[in-house]
């Protein structure tokens, strides 16, 4: 084995070694309030919003702290909602982030419905659709219904929530989406430069792949949770405005049923995270054999994003 390939293997142990540590850290209970509210104190940031008109969740996922005391960089990996009602001023915002990439995860359907992104000049996104498990196509239908009986039967008495834990459990589920997945992170992992990627609400697909990046890199599940959660906040006041819309123009009588399929919760999350736990039996194993990284990748992420 020359230099080259131990320098390699050293590090690739060591970021294995990181995911490890996190992952073992974050299973531990706490028995110790005031170490673990010291310790997320540490770990935790605020959240940088990058501010557009056109869209209401775009975040740069940097500043976080890490178990090592570590932090993760910033201008490397955004996350954000759909980008195809940017404005002039907005798409000039997205061109001094110096993104190099832009991975959308939007099903055919949703950009047939909703348009392409609008970015700043020379920049194309990567088309890679992930399964909403006919999550858009249902909220459109018993929309556009204009019938409270038929919105009551297709998305009250659980129905909704039920049909988001079916989307979240899909993420570890369907190939298709591990593969989009793991081809986003790899993505970052080779230091191509920075990338953003994003869904339509850029709080479901792009939440959950949020939340698995932050843990590999080695953010305590806490930290990486309160990322996740924090979608509902960035969108609370779009949200209420579009069932206040519907409500006023007659669309729909009661249009908190929306309330489910709007908001990101933890029974959502840990959907997945169980899921994930059946299938691959931990983060590890879901990276690797699920996503199909590789040690190099799981180097290269934690160098390329934790400084």
């Amino acid at each position: 084995m020359n230099r080259s390939t131990r320098t390699v293997t050293r590090v690739a142990r060591g970021a294995v070694a990181a995911v490890a540590a996190a992952l073992a850290l974050g299973a531990l209970p706490a028995t110790a309030p005031a170490a673990a509210a010291a310790a997320q104190h540490r770990t935790a940031a605020p959240i940088h919003q990058v501010v557009l008109q056109g869209a209401v969740n775009v975040r740069d996922l940097g500043g976080y702290g890490t178990y090592d005391g570590a932090r993760v960089r910033y201008g490397v990996a955004y996350r954000a909602d759909a980008l195809n009602k940017t404005t002039d001023t907005d798409v000039a915002t997205l061109g001094r982030l110096g993104l190099r990439e832009v991975v959308d995860f939007r099903t055919p359907f949703e950009l047939q419905y909703d348009g392409p992104d609008r970015l700043p000049s020379g920049l194309t996104p990567a088309s890679r659709p992930v399964t909403d498990s006919g999550l858009y196509a249902q909220m459109l239908t018993a929309i556009g219904s204009r019938d409270p009986a038929t919105q009551d039967a297709m998305l009250g008495h659980g129905k909704a929530e039920a049909l988001m834990r079916t989307v979240y459990g899909a993420f570890v589920t369907d190939s298709a989406a591990r593969t989009q997945f793991g081809a986003t992170l790899k993505d970052l992992a080779a230091a191509l430069g920075p990338l953003l990627f994003h869904c339509t609400s850029g709080k479901d697909r792009t939440g959950w792949l949020s939340y698995v990046l932050l843990r590999a890199v080695g953010v305590p599940e806490a930290t990486a949770r309160g990322d996740y959660l924090a979608s509902n906040t960035f969108r609370a006041a779009a949200d209420a405005a579009l069932r206040a819309n519907l409500k006023q123009s007659g669309v729909m009588q009661n249009p908190d049923l929306l309330i489910p399929l709007q908001e990101v919760r933890v029974d959502y999350l840990d959907a997945a995270l169980s899921q994930l736990g059946s299938q691959y039996g931990d983060l590890y194993g879901y990276l690797t054999r699920g996503l199909g990284l590789s040690l190099r990748d799981l180097a290269g992420l934690r160098a390329r994003l934790v400084a």
